[in-house]
């Protein structure tokens, strides 16, 4: 079941009698109880997953994988990979292996030569399904938000640099610098729930795959529900008509010059109107090869002026103008701003682009690893909304959780949560999420900075961090 609402407000509703309102922090706990449970729930799904051996069978790359008893059998290897390791092989082994004992002495449990052998035997495919099956759970089972009726859903790219080796380089493409060393680059896409920061489908790619390649494998996915935001590097009738084709909706900002009917809508000067896009001839082909059928699209034009004076131009296929006025749809697509927001997160926070391998699989375990542990961290930190609320509710601003410290926590309990007892775990879970109803940041609506360019951060294979 998907819920848009609060838990507690909806018991405030009906519990508006003097006599209900005696018992609406019982309610409340029970509400908060449910929520502890979920979380709980959450962790054994994908630990029964983890340990299945039909999970294990999908994705060794070899029958006579995993089948002797090592140190590091496969649900370890899958464990620790999800553990946000940063670090060296043998300290970041070391540091895991010390959670599992518990053991407070310095001592070697497993050689980073038996690590790499066993990434060996692993399919990275592994991490895709765990990241599948986590959003399926979470949007079956758990209280999430959406936007008047809609799963929000955001798709972006980026780039990512690689380690300098050889045969990573062959797989996915060099960035040709102009000064100093050719870089190898893969090309990154997400489709993002920026309501509840959960990465619903993540791709990495060689270089030479373009962006709306990349966003129309992601559209393969949608269902009736979902409103997909775009910027304006996308707008193409072919990517327009896929969405539409599996029932969902979107709204994307397209240049004042793109289309000779987005130019006359400008210099029109009106606020709204509904258009019917022709198919271009570019996109023919595409449409085709994708199936779709080729016919104009019926779609609505907004014009927002942003405080700059400039003129934006939002295209969407949510022509009910009664339903959805055109004044909710600037800060619609300003709701798409935190899937470019999530990208920082995982470049500085996570260190996304600080892989393990020397290897083009180990790149894509590392990738899709850690976009799990992010995802996992998000559903977590997802469940402590109303108590932040109702934790903070006489501050001037609204609270929420610091992800930075989400995250440094999640890499000490993850091996905890997947290999302790119900009732351990159940204890881990009520600490981490006193943990982030403590540890917030204010929400200051209207803040706005000059976009600032990131530096690039270099990881070399052979200087790897001892913290």
């Amino acid at each position: 079941m998907v819920y848009n609402y609060s838990v507690i407000n909806i018991l405030t509703y009906f519990c508006w009698r003097k006599k209900c309102q005696k018992n609406l922090k019982k309610l409340e706990l029970l509400a908060r109880n449910l929520l502890f449970q979920n979380c709980a729930n959450i962790i054994d799904f994908i630990k029964k997953l983890v340990f299945s051996q039909d999970f294990l069978h999908r994705h060794r790359k070899s029958e006579k994988d995993f089948t002797r008893k090592r140190k590091l059998p496969f649900p370890t290897l899958i464990v620790f990979l999800i553990d946000l390791a940063t670090g060296s092989y043998q300290n970041e082994l070391n540091r895991f292996f010390r959670i599992l004992m518990p053991s407070d002495l310095p001592m070697k449990f497993i050689s980073k030569v038996a690590l790499a052998k066993a990434r060996l035997k692993l399919s990275y495919n592994a991490f895709i399904e765990l990241n599948e099956q986590i959003a399926e759970y979470f949007y079956k089972t758990m209280p999430v938000n959406q936007w008047h009726g809609y799963n929000l859903l955001a798709v972006d790219g980026t780039l990512l640099r690689l380690p300098k080796i050889q045969t990573i380089l062959e797989y996915f493409g060099v960035w040709h610098n102009t000064k100093g060393d050719d870089r190898p680059m893969a090309r990154v896409s997400q489709m993002f729930d920026p309501l509840n920061r959960v990465s619903i489908d993540a791709i990495i790619s060689p270089k030479s795959v373009g962006e709306r390649e990349l966003a129309a494998r992601h559209f393969f996915k949608l269902t009736v529900g979902d409103l997909i935001l775009l910027d304006r590097g996308y707008p193409a009738y072919w990517l327009f008509n896929l969405i539409m084709s599996m029932g969902a909706d979107f709204c994307a900002r397209v240049s004042a010059t793109k289309w000779k009917i987005i130019r006359k809508f400008v210099i029109s000067g009106k606020r709204e109107a509904i258009i019917s896009l022709p198919v271009f001839s570019s996109s023919i082909e595409k449409c085709k090869e994708l199936g779709l059928e080729i016919s104009s699209l019926k779609l609505r034009l907004i014009r927002v002026e942003l405080d700059t004076g400039e003129v934006e131009v939002l295209i969407t296929s949510l022509i009910d103008k009664e339903v959805l006025p055109s004044g909710l749809f600037r800060e619609l697509y300003h709701l798409r701003w935190p899937v470019e927001e999530d990208y920082k997160k995982m470049k500085s926070w996570i260190e996304i682009e600080n892989f393990s391998g020397k290897s083009v699989e180990s790149v894509h375990q590392d990738f899709y690893a850690k976009v799990f542990a992010k995802n996992l961290t998000a559903i977590l930190a997802s469940t402590t909304s109303e108590d932040i609320d109702a934790a903070y509710k006489t501050r001037k601003y609204q609270y929420q959780v610091n992800y930075a410290q989400a995250y440094s926590e999640m890499k000490r309990i993850i091996p905890a949560l997947f290999f302790r007892s119900r009732d351990l775990v159940s204890e881990i879970i009520a600490a981490l999420r006193q943990f982030l109803v403590q540890t917030v940041e204010p929400i200051r609506p209207g803040r706005k900075f000059q976009r600032k360019k990131m530096q690039p951060r270099n990881y070399y294979q052979n200087y790897k961090s001892i913290c």
